[in-house]
């Protein structure tokens, strides 16, 4: 784990300076036992099925209601079901949320749609904001590891190794097209983060859900 975390690392930390060395661990935020620490909003569910989280129905979101998270890699790791299973992590979401629109309109999502429509709404995509700039998932039953590192108003996205993001928050982005896609406007550098359940047609596993805090 700490190599690809490593790797993450090395994709950000020349372009910030004055950001040190990050402890050796990373900090678990899903136990393998049970939602200790989570909580859902909007409909579906997850479940806890032999160490893993596995999503039902939608669209929901399970966030992680203990604190929130900046400054910090981010690491996910996840499995699909179909090609076009569709679910995302949220990040920088600006308060607890209240319903699963809030992190839509207030959060990022780093999306999770191997099948997406165009790069802006594929996996490693911010939805509809920063696209994805390539394709690195792996095939279906195959674990995928999200590396989601924050730094200030900067996003950076790898997948297996492979990096597919970085985005700042001041950058232009693309008009809003769709009432579901989020509004415009700044995330903060802190925030809660969730995984989201999309529909019924889309399970999701997830078996680690970590962070690795950044010192500057």
């Amino acid at each position: 784990m700490e190599r690809t975390l490593a790797m993450a690392l090395v994709l950000l930390l020349p372009a910030c300076a004055g950001v040190a060395a990050p402890p050796q661990a990373a900090r678990q935020l899903f136990n393998g036992k049970d939602l200790s620490g989570w909580e859902q909003v909007g409909p579906g569910s997850f479940t806890v099925e032999e160490g893993l989280l596995k999503s039902h129905g939608g669209m929901g979101l399970l966030w992680y209601t203990r604190e929130k998270i900046g400054n910090a890699v981010l690491r996910v790791v996840y499995k699909v079901s179909k090609p076009d299973t569709n679910s995302g992590v949220f990040i920088r979401i600006a308060d607890r949320p209240k319903d699963e629109w809030y992190a839509v309109h207030h959060g990022y999502e780093v999306q999770i749609l191997d099948q997406g429509p165009d790069d802006w709404h594929r996996t490693g995509a911010l939805y509809s904001l920063s696209k994805a700039v390539a394709k690195a998932s792996k095939p279906v039953g195959e674990w995928n590891t999200l590396e989601i590192t924050l730094v200030g108003q900067r996003t950076v996205v790898a997948l297996n190794g492979t990096k597919v993001n970085d985005f700042r928050g001041d950058q232009p982005v693309p008009p809003r097209q769709h009432w579901y896609e989020p509004k415009r406007g700044p995330r903060p550098d802190l925030g809660y983060i969730g995984l989201q359940n999309h529909d019924d047609a889309s399970s999701v596993y997830f078996k680690e859900v970590s962070v690795l805090p950044l010192k500057k």
